[in-house]
């Protein structure tokens, strides 16, 4: 019985985090006895994000050689897509200020151009991608980010009177801690600790395990940002529609341009699995601030996505068919 439960677990453990996290936060708020604990716990949460993003990324950096971080073909492809994307949408944006209809532009922008996210080299994994080839994406993609929303921040929300030069450092403050220290921390293990590098990597199931609970705060955190919200009814449909339809496409385009250079699977997450946690950044911080719930969908969208390739992959192991191929 209780292999049955523990296989249970992990068969479906991407779908649990989602539903504990979401039933977690809903429960807190039906118990008015736990709400002075409420700014304890979101100081919590605040921390254990990032710190567990911290720690996945610096475990995928020690399961991957520096040579073998280099750029792929199809990484020009990616960044272009996302770059070109951002920026047709933020013409159409300028060219319909003041619409109904530019809220759900900024969400589409921002589901464009955010990174990848931290984790999408565990679900590679687990897909049997290419993790350096989505590891050297990842910080492709974010520098392009950095670069390029700053470009058009200032012409979209002139108001704001952000400046490239403080725009660039904001995002750069931001990424900076979460993406390159895990590399950097990663490779001084691996070249000066050997024998503590070796340990850590025979753990597989780690990286996995911890994106797990990270999934779990992450639903939490969209459901509080959602459950909360004063945007009407009829934008919050309008934004997660908009969110959903951009994860459709972005998996597809990935998989599609991944596909020519048996890179499918890795290409579509590279493009497809987003940094929600930045986007709603980015959303409260440079764009209109209810946008920022467009990465909360999102995040529950390419999460949903993540679980059926993976219950879809198990599946073909289990009946001895052949997965998913790059």
């Amino acid at each position: 019985m209780n292999n049955r439960i523990t296989r249970f677990i992990k068969d479906w453990m991407l779908p649990l985090a989602m539903i504990v996290g979401a039933s977690a936060y809903l429960i807190y708020i039906q118990i008015p006895a736990l709400a002075p604990a409420g700014p304890f716990l979101y100081r919590t949460v605040a921390f254990l994000q990032p710190a567990l993003l911290f720690c996945l990324l610096f475990l995928t950096f020690c399961r991957i050689s520096p040579k073998d971080m280099r750029p792929r073909k199809w990484h020009l492809w990616l960044l272009l897509f996302q770059t070109l994307g951002f920026i047709l949408l933020a013409v159409a944006h300028i060219l319909l200020k003041g619409s109904h209809s530019a809220v759900l532009l900024e969400s589409a922008m921002l589901m464009i151009i955010c990174p990848t996210a931290t984790a999408a080299s565990v679900i590679t994994g687990k897909l049997g991608g290419d993790m350096p080839g989505l590891t050297t994406y990842l910080i492709l993609i974010n520098l392009v980010t950095a670069i390029v929303v700053p470009l058009f921040v200032p012409i979209i929300h002139p108001a704001q009177d952000t400046t490239f030069v403080v725009a660039f450092s904001m995002i750069m403050a931001k990424v900076f801690p979460l993406l390159i220290c895990p590399c950097i921390l990663a490779w001084i293990v691996r070249f000066t600790m050997p024998k503590f590098h070796k340990k850590i990597v025979r753990y597989e199931n780690l990286p996995f395990n911890l994106w797990a609970v990270g999934l779990m705060l992450a639903i939490l955190m969209t459901t509080r940002s959602i459950v909360h919200s004063d945007v009407p009814v009829i934008y919050q449909i309008g934004i997660a529609a908009v969110s959903l339809l951009c994860c459709i496409v972005q998996f597809a385009c990935g998989k599609l341009i991944g596909r020519h250079y048996g890179a499918a699977i890795t290409a579509g997450q590279s493009l497809g699995q987003k940094n929600t946690v930045f986007a709603i950044w980015m959303g409260y911080t440079f764009m209109t601030p209810v946008t920022s719930i467009a990465g909360g969908f999102y995040s529950i969208w390419h999460n949903v996505f993540n679980s059926w390739q993976l219950y879809r992959k198990r599946k073909n192991d289990e009946a001895g068919l052949p997965s998913v191929q790059e």
